[in-house]
């Protein structure tokens, strides 16, 4: 054995952690031994390890995946940095999303639910049966903003092939889509061809879960929300909005919820209105 190896009491002295710490991180793959005892099973590592040893420590103290700590601990410089800042941005977007969430829990919890509906004015609107190519996925909710834009702008540059675009695009939620629920969610675009959307979907493989069928007329309610009220949680009370205009009203939902997008949204800010959450409805 290498005279320059130490104990996992020394190195764990140096590094100022404990042995079981570094048992873990080995059990982990994020730092091993330099040599383990065939014999007794001890393990021995290098002076030069102390420093990844604590960087381990420190990361594990961000709540950091194990991946991406290794991923940092194995990168130099200003690599590593670029890794960090990464990393705690996800946390800082992840943390404000919760922040807004916390919100708008008290404001339902305290009683304010009449106040936060309030702020959305419900119309009803009939609009007639149309064609519409569509996208289907089970998606969670972090997944979603991503895959809503990439399956409309798909279903968008489709559409030239089935006599063009003929109405505002829509998703359609045929079940609960969140952290835990995966919907499935359904990406619509109208076409004014129906014979040409038949024609291509018959010509999709089976990659992604594309279709045509005949959305039926329907009388809508709706309210219409800005870019930024289209963020989780802003969007659920929205959609709650709605459904206690409907209780009110003797109305019932028809079909699945859904959201309208009429609106160009990379050119639009924040509060330019973008969307309509909607549901199809019926007297009770």
């Amino acid at each position: 054995m290498h005279e320059d190896l130490l104990t996992i009491g020394a190195f764990a002295a140096r590094a100022r952690l404990s042995a079981k710490a570094l048992r873990l991180y080995d059990r982990l793959g994020l730092l091993a031994p330099a040599y383990v005892d065939e014999s007794s099973g001890y393990r021995y590592y290098r002076a030069a390890q102390v420093e990844r040893a604590r960087l381990v420590a420190l990361l594990r103290q961000l709540d950091m995946p194990l991946a991406r700590i290794a991923g940092v601990a194995g990168a130099e410089g200003a690599e590593a940095a670029r890794l960090l800042d990464a990393y705690w941005a996800d946390v800082e977007a992840r943390v404000a999303g919760q922040r807004t969430l916390a919100e708008y829990l008290r404001g339902r919890l305290s009683g304010r639910s009449d106040e936060m509906y309030g702020k959305f004015a419900v119309e009803t609107v009939d609009v007639p049966a149309r064609v519409v190519i569509t996208e289907s996925r089970h998606t969670l909710a972090d997944e979603l903003p991503a895959w809503i834009g990439a399956a409309l702008g798909r279903l968008e540059t489709a559409a030239q092939e089935c006599g063009g675009v003929a109405a505002a695009p829509f998703v359609v939620y045929h079940a609960e889509v969140s952290m835990e629920s995966d919907g499935p969610a359904q990406a619509c675009v109208p076409v004014a061809d129906e014979a040409a959307a038949r024609a291509w979907a018959g010509r999709q493989g089976r990659g992604r879960e594309t279709g045509v069928r005949v959305e039926p007329a329907a009388r809508l309610a709706y309210v219409r929300i800005t870019k930024a009220q289209v963020a989780h949680p802003q969007i659920l009370a929205a959609f709650e909005a709605v459904e206690e205009w409907l209780g009110r009203e003797g109305l019932e939902p028809a079909g699945p919820c859904r959201e309208i997008y009429f609106a160009d949204w990379a050119a639009a800010g924040p509060e330019d209105p973008v969307c309509d959450v909607a549901f199809p409805v019926r007297s009770r």
